[in-house]
């Protein structure tokens, strides 16, 4: 009965002899000359969650504007989240402001992590109506352009909220630069 012809190759390699047939003893590979402490900090991740985190207080605007759509209707309605405070806690970013759907507001609470982009908003209000019920939260994984919300009851439909970074509803008109 002829070989398969996968097995060949492996048969052939098992049946070679060895380098004068005896016994080779394990050599152990030699380390390098580096203190344990100074391979330990430069270990694979480079990268530097907590300072990202500054970065993002730092940086993140403070006004998106953009719409929220149930999943239960084609209408999406006008949103907008004004964050009002913004601290780094270690790797993740604590969010504090006010969501607006549809002309109703409520305060939010939330965090965004450094390290994987994630975001946790909680709705702390319950004066937003129909449109979202009390003890849900919008989860996203792009930060604060594109989130879920995952309402408290199984039987409650979910939708997506997507926000860009928007101008301050106080500020009349735009950037005003010099000539030179």
């Amino acid at each position: 009965m002829p070989l398969p012809v996968a097995l060949a190759p492996l048969l052939l390699a098992a049946s070679l002899p060895s380098a004068g047939g005896a016994f080779s003893p394990f050599t152990p590979p030699v380390l390098s000359s580096a203190p344990a402490a100074e391979t330990a900090a430069t270990g694979v991740e480079s990268y530097d969650p907590v300072g990202r985190a500054q970065l993002i207080a730092e940086r993140i605007p403070r006004h998106w504007k953009g719409t929220y759509r149930p999943f239960t209707s084609p209408q999406a309605v006008p949103a907008m989240l004004v964050l009002e405070r913004v601290t780094p806690l270690g790797q993740m970013v604590d969010l504090r402001g006010q969501l607006t759907l549809a002309g109703l507001s409520t305060p939010v609470q939330g965090s965004i992590n450094a390290k994987s982009n994630q975001l946790d908003l909680l709705i702390l209000g319950n004066s937003m109506g129909a449109i979202l019920e009390p003890g849900g939260e919008f989860q996203g994984q792009q930060g604060l352009s594109l989130s879920g919300w995952i309402p408290d009851r199984a039987t409650g439909m979910g939708g997506r909220l997507q926000l860009n970074p928007g101008p301050s509803p106080t500020s009349a008109g735009g950037v005003v630069r010099g000539l030179w």
